[in-house]
């Protein structure tokens, strides 16, 4: 097994260069960039605009500025602010566990509750449960993102006043759980209820398919109640694409999670990503872009190999 992991991350390298090159150069392709904003304040001259750029490196050929990136990213300061002067994993690692909370929470909700609902969706097939669950889920899934956001802050921040609109801690009350949790709600509901949705079809039809196999039909035949045939026999099998559906849905989950951040202020990595957008900080954008790329790399590698745990049938080499 370790000798699988170690080759699935050597084969990962050039699809991470991949998404690095690829990255860096649509970024700097877009209209604007980093020196805009000085362009704004009437006291700056061209003489000032120009030492900035030959101080930030800007004046380099693009090659030349990637070589530099990718050499700071080896080292480990994954490069420096333009506005501070920052190693950018430090800002990043400060962001870092606000999203881990956020995006742990609602993707362990998610799977929770999508899980049992398709799993009764697939026990109850065609009744009036089953519908209302596929409706719900077509109706989640149409919607976006920043829709249920702002419909949740309208009805139970503004209307009701039961929750907090925003941030992640009262002024003065940083620390304290309770405070985290109430801020917690909000985001976590809006952004689980879009999971909830995916994880509640692919649990149905992976749960139907299971529980219509001739040892499954065999096992009802001994007289084992519908709970041992569910838990004894169908669902080991059946949550195998549920386990491959999560290495999958981590780019909905960093998406999902940014779009949140946003509407809700919470101070994660998604907000820092359309900050360091907006200011056209390329090196924390380019730290966001790799830290999403080997999030997903080495969640895809973890789910391959829950899945030769969970299904001996599965054998890694």
């Amino acid at each position: 097994m370790l000798s699988y992991a170690f080759w699935r991350i050597i084969h990962s390298i050039p699809l991470v260069i991949g998404v690095s090159i690829i990255g860096f150069g649509i970024m700097h392709l877009a209209p604007g960039g980093p020196l805009a904003v000085y362009t704004l304040n009437p006291t700056i001259t061209v003489t000032d605009i120009e030492r900035i750029k030959v101080a930030l490196g800007l004046d380099q050929p693009i090659h030349v500025q990637y070589l530099t990136w990718a050499k700071a990213m080896l080292t480990g300061t994954w490069g420096f602010t333009f506005f501070g002067g920052r190693p950018v994993l430090e800002v990043i690692v400060e962001r870092l566990p606000a999203t881990m909370v956020l995006m742990g929470t609602s993707m362990a909700l998610a799977m929770l509750i999508g899980t049992a609902i398709g799993m009764l969706g697939a026990i109850r097939r065609n009744s009036i449960f089953d519908y209302l669950a596929t409706t719900g889920a077509m109706l989640a899934l149409s919607f976006p993102t920043f829709w249920f956001g702002l419909m949740a802050i309208y009805i139970f921040a503004i209307q009701l006043g039961w929750l907090p609109s925003g941030g992640m801690y009262e002024l003065g009350e940083e620390g304290n759980p309770w405070d985290l949790l109430r801020h917690l709600v909000l985001p976590t509901m809006v952004l689980t209820l879009v999971l909830v949705a995916t994880w509640s079809r692919y649990a149905r039809s992976s749960f139907l398919d299971v529980i219509q196999q001739d040892y499954i039909r065999t096992a009802r035949s001994k007289g084992l109640s519908t709970r041992a045939v569910l838990f004894g026999h169908a669902f080991r099998n059946a949550v195998i694409p549920l386990v491959a559906l999560f290495g999958v849905q981590l780019p909905t989950l960093f998406s999902g999670a940014l779009v949140a951040e946003t509407i809700f202020s919470w101070p994660g990595m998604g907000r820092l990503f359309v900050d360091a957008l907006n200011m056209k900080e390329y090196p924390v954008l380019m730290g966001m872009i790799m830290f999403t790329a080997l999030f997903v790399v080495v969640g895809n590698l973890i789910a391959d190999i829950a899945i030769a745990l969970i299904d001996p049938r599965v054998k890694l080499g």
